[in-house]
């Protein structure tokens, strides 16, 4: 059987060939997670992005659980069992979980102060064609992501 041979591929702007840019990091001992999440957005110039995947350890672990008005602080050798969440410039919406030397698990909402003990290894989607923003959703009460197309520039 012949597969239909493939034509010329009409010319794109760059940021359409490439909807997504994936980068790989390594966060050292001692970095505060969130902030320097929210860090890495402004210094690649992105409006846009999501943590698709976070493994590694922690000291402090200053998680907002369900329904709590603040962060609940967890201290000790913690491993990072999940990290995920959307970046925008209006900040992170990041959620967490960590498990103690004892295995036993916290999650929720990661909240500036997690500290880094040995290492973070993310996976992070910058995302060219959008712009997030976190908005006051009147339904909720809450600031919830707004996704916008990203104006190209020729």
């Amino acid at each position: 059987m012949l597969l239909p041979q493939a034509g010329p591929r009409p010319i794109t702007h760059p940021a359409e060939r490439h909807p997504m840019e994936l980068l790989p990091v390594r966060l050292p001992p001692g970095a505060d997670l969130r902030l320097a999440l929210e860090h890495l957005l402004h210094q690649h110039q992105s409006c846009a992005a999501f943590v698709l995947q976070g493994i590694g350890s922690l000291s402090v672990a200053q998680l907002r659980l369900a329904g709590r008005p603040g962060p609940t602080e967890l201290r000790g050798d913690l491993e990072i069992l999940t990290l995920a969440g959307s970046l925008s410039p209006d900040g992170a919406h990041l959620h967490m979980s960590v498990a103690d030397a004892d295995g036993r698990v916290t999650g929720g909402h990661a909240c500036a102060g997690s500290t880094v003990r040995t290492t973070a290894e993310l996976l992070i989607a910058l995302l060219p064609q959008h712009r997030f923003r976190r908005m006051l959703d009147d339904e909720t009460g809450f600031p919830e992501l707004a996704i916008a197309r990203a104006h190209m520039q020729d």
